[in-house]
This record gives C-alpha cells, structure tokens and sequence, in this order.
C-alpha cells in the first residue's frame, strides 16, 4: 500500500496540481493586496471617497448586512479572473511560437504536411 501511495504521489500530474494550488494561495495574496491597496482607494476617488468595505444596509435593528465587503470581493475575482486571462493568452502565444517554430526546423514535418494535404485534396476530389 505504501509503495501504491509513493507511485501515486510521484505522478507527474499530482505534484503539478500542488505546485498549482501552492502557487495560486500565494497569487492570491497578491490580487486581494491590489485589490485592496489599490484598485478600492481609486475607485473611492471616482466615487467621491466611498469605500466600499464599509457600506452596510441594516434593514431592521441588530441586522447587518455587509454588501460592500461583498462588492469588494467581486471586484477581487474579476481582477483574479482578468489577470490569469492574461497569463494564459501570453502562455499560449508562447507555446504556439514555440510549435511553429518547432514545424519551421523540422523539413520531415513539412513534408508529412504536404502528403496529408495531397491526401485531403485527393479524397475531396474522388
């Protein structure tokens, strides 16, 4: 059992979700700073000083309800959600430079791409 726990662990997709999940508690650390640092005082700027965790609606006596912890939160996922957005467009453009770059040095690839195309055209045509 243990050497079945030991092969689990040593897969390649287990410690890649690790580091992944390490990685993103630490991005996260860092998005709610801005967010909070710096995304809120600039927008209590446009809204005349407003900050937004500390708007509360308190409909009825000792009831409190806290919307602009809330609002500041969705402001903090939609940062989130922006700026892996942007590092997975960026990680993709490089990968894909990477794979033309790849198909550009290798001239048996290009010639397996011509017979594939012929092939194509050829059963298009019959």
């Amino acid at each position: 059992m243990l050497s079945e726990f030991k092969a689990f662990i040593m897969r390649g997709n287990v410690l890649d979700l690790a580091v992944g999940v390490i990685i993103g508690g630490a991005f996260t650390k860092i998005v709610t700073s801005v967010v909070n640092n710096l995304l809120s005082p600039l927008i209590g700027l446009f809204t005349r000083g407003i900050n937004f965790k500390d708007l509360v609606w308190r409909p009825f006596g000792d009831l409190t309800f806290k919307y602009g912890a809330v609002l500041t939160d969705i402001i903090q996922f939609v940062v989130t959600g922006f700026v892996v957005f942007l590092m997975i467009k960026g990680i993709n453009r490089i990968f894909q430079q990477n794979k033309a770059d790849e198909a550009k040095a290798n001239p048996e690839l290009e010639v397996l791409n011509d017979i594939r195309d012929l092939l194509e055209k050829q059963n298009r045509a019959s």
